[in-house]
């Protein structure tokens, strides 16, 4: 996706994104901490981006990559705003027909009338051949 010319590239990102640049043949990928920051742009070399955390808002986060021509000059940008999506296997762990997000009883089960921890029913059947 470079465009022509292109022999070098730069990312900026908001605060909420993670970036690794990751060049073939290396094992670990290198952190994309600050602006200014530049690295040759050779064949398989692979970003890497993600968020920990749910948006706020649609669009909310932005990772940009500047490409640079030969002695620095600056040639083009690219964009990329991201959303992140918090899912979240939510249940009525205490089974008093409310579904909380962060109850105490989600990570362990106990059995009969008092007991606590989501039931789940699965089905195994064919429904289609």
């Amino acid at each position: 996706a470079a465009p022509a010319g292109a022999v070098a590239f730069g990312v900026k990102h908001t605060e909420g994104v993670s970036v690794d640049v990751l060049f073939r043949g290396h094992a670990e990928p290198e952190a994309v901490s600050g602006a200014g920051a530049r690295w040759p742009l050779d064949e398989g070399t692979v970003l890497r981006f993600s968020m920990s955390r749910a948006s706020s808002e649609v669009n909310d986060n932005k990772v940009t990559v500047s490409f640079y021509a030969e002695g620095g000059k600056p040639i083009n940008q690219a964009g990329v705003f991201l959303t992140g999506v918090g899912i979240s296997l939510d249940v009525d762990a205490d089974r008093d027909g409310v579904v909380e997000k962060n109850s105490p009883n989600k990570a362990s089960w106990t059995w009969g009338p008092e007991g606590h921890g989501a039931i789940l029913l699965v089905s195994c059947d064919k429904d289609f051949p």
